[in-house]
């Protein structure tokens, strides 16, 4: 018989849900200039990590999108 750890959750809390449009707003207030993003984070009740890395999500798709939105050519290979 093997002894294994057994996590019990006692709190009430559950995970917040933010919308795209939550996140958007955040990541963006953290990138106006005097605008920290531990200050945005703390203000939000969020991780510095977790807008960060919205931020990364945030800025990968718009590299995504803006890359199908280039017509590709033999120019752009070069």
């Amino acid at each position: 018989m093997s002894k294994t750890a057994i996590e019990v959750i006692t709190s009430v809390q559950r995970r917040r849900r933010w919308s795209a449009e939550e996140k958007e707003r955040l990541v963006a207030a953290s990138l106006e200039p005097g605008n920290g993003v531990s200050a945005v984070a703390r203000q939000a009740g969020i991780h510095p990590s977790q807008l960060y890395g919205w931020r990364r999500e945030l800025c990968a798709r718009q590299q995504q999108a803006a890359e199908r939105a280039l017509p590709l050519t033999w120019a752009g290979l070069i």
